[in-house]
């Protein structure tokens, strides 16, 4: 079974975010990615089901603790 994998762009497109925004999200494992040396990709079934889940919130919701 073969995955296309997508790049930061195409997911920042479907969050309504930037394309930072997203390799954020990513380095603080927040979103599900699969880093393959220095690049970065996603799994765009896996995304979603992260979306339809609601995601993982922030500690302290939106805002970042100390």
């Amino acid at each position: 079974m073969t995955k296309k994998l997508v790049g930061a762009h195409e997911i920042a497109e479907l969050l309504d975010v930037t394309t930072q925004r997203v390799y954020d999200l990513a380095r603080q494992n927040i979103i599900p990615h699969v880093r393959l040396g220095r690049v970065v990709k996603f799994d765009l079934e896996r995304v979603q089901q992260w979306i339809d889940a609601g995601g993982t919130p922030l500690p302290g919701g939106w805002r970042r603790e100390a």
